[in-house]
């Protein structure tokens, strides 16, 4: 497969995880903002929003002060947010077009039916449009998208490439929307443990569509430590980070195998998943949550520029 096409199919994985991960950030917030305010934290929620998906300083360049229905138009329609689900949609169909050819017809008319769906959104008055009808809305057709692609696509190279941008980008999310809760969402260390602590973690696991699956494997009282376990740890998790990794290492080793030969991605991809093997809760709550969560986002980063370098050099985006 030429490198260009690998791209484009890497980050049509890619852009479609994260238009998915900007819906449930939005919903996050919206679930959030419901509750009275427990206290001045350090940042509102935002904000929180803005910080967790890297946006914050260009909307605050456009726009100032972090108001909701402006963070929601950031996130959902603002083409001068590259993150937005609307600047996401386009990325991602862009690239499509180019490698039309290396899509089934299901594939590609799950992308451009969500593509043609988002541009009649736009020309309806934002007030009529209600956040949950926006999030929802991108969430079913994300699961779509993914269900196209692994009922009808052969599994090849191709399929391995838009498999592996989407393990990454949704590890790096997970990863960020756990950062959104415990980092900046608690106002103070004393809230931990407390019904806002407990009612927030329980709206993360709404947004991740995890709530039902969380009770299932754990049972009994929600708690910081068996939510960081199941959001990071757990194999059983479809969007725990060590799942997602798992995952993206499949695609390379995949990958290595097609090709013949191995790289400097697949021994990266080994080490970041035997370090999250041989690491347990305990070791993360001793690092700090937060602190985890970044190292991990910096790793999933280099991990990209490695794949970049060993694979995709089209310079598509």
């Amino acid at each position: 497969m030429l490198s260009r096409t690998a791209e484009n199919l890497f980050w049509i994985g890619r852009y479609m995880e994260r238009a998915e991960t900007m819906a449930r950030l939005l919903e996050v917030g919206a679930r959030i903002a419901l509750m009275p305010s427990a206290g001045h934290g350090y940042r509102n929620e935002w904000d929180s929003l803005l910080q967790a998906s890297g946006t914050a300083d260009g909307f605050a360049a456009k726009y100032g002060d972090p108001v909701q229905r402006n963070i929601e138009s950031y996130l959902f329609f603002d083409r001068d947010n590259p993150s937005s689900v609307a600047s996401c949609l386009d990325k991602a169909r862009e690239n499509a077009r180019i490698v039309r050819t290396a899509l089934t017809t299901q594939v590609w008319d799950a992308l451009n039916t969500a593509f043609q769906e988002m541009r009649q959104l736009e020309r309806k008055a934002r007030s009529e449009l209600e956040l949950t009808h926006l999030t929802e809305w991108t969430m079913r057709h994300a699961a779509m998208m993914r269900g196209s692609i692994d009922a009808t696509l052969l599994r090849n190279d191709g399929y391995d490439f838009l498999g592996l941008g989407y393990a990454l980008e949704r590890a790096d999310n997970t990863a960020r929307l756990m950062d959104v809760k415990y980092y900046v969402l608690l106002p103070r260390v004393d809230f931990v443990g407390s019904g806002l602590d407990n009612y927030q973690w329980q709206t993360l696991l709404r947004a991740l569509s995890a709530h039902r699956a969380f009770h299932w494997a754990y049972g009994g009282d929600i708690t910081a430590r068996k939510i960081a376990d199941f959001l990071i740890l757990n194999p059983q998790c479809p969007r725990s980070i060590v799942t997602a990794t798992g995952q993206a290492l499949e695609h390379l080793e995949r990958l290595a195998r097609g090709y013949g030969t191995s790289t400097d991605a697949q021994v990266q991809a080994r080490v970041l998943r035997a370090k999250l093997a041989d690491t347990s809760v305990e070791d993360i709550f001793d690092e700090g949550l937060h602190e985890f969560l970044s190292r991990f986002v910096r790793e999933v980063g280099t991990l990209t520029s490695t794949i970049q370098d060993a694979y995709l050099s089209g310079g598509a985006r």
